[in-house]
């Protein structure tokens, strides 16, 4: 399926990019392969193969999920400028 000058045109529309004349002949071939090679790829028999998310079966670490600092709300809230009913209160910045 080859693209044709309108489709690039069109295609550089969409994406709001201005095109030089003199290249649009070749994005259009080279759209074209690329179309060309989606469409090889199509055709290959794929009933057989199993899905997968990942190409590796990897495992992400995590670390042990620990409290690993101690409780210093009071600590904060006595040294903020403005605090009521244990919320920090912050001047208004939009109307």
């Amino acid at each position: 399926m080859p693209l044709e000058r309108a489709d690039i045109e069109n295609i550089a529309h969409l994406a709001r990019l201005e095109l030089d004349e003199a290249d649009v002949a070749s994005y259009a071939r080279h759209l074209s392969d690329i179309l060309a090679f989606v469409e090889q790829l199509d055709a290959a028999d794929t009933a057989d193969t199993t899905p997968m998310a990942h190409p590796l079966d990897a495992v992400q670490r995590l670390r042990p999920d620990e409290v690993s600092e101690s409780d210093r709300r009071e600590h904060f809230q006595a040294i903020a400028p403005a605090v009521e009913d244990g919320l920090y209160l912050v001047p208004k910045v939009i109307e």
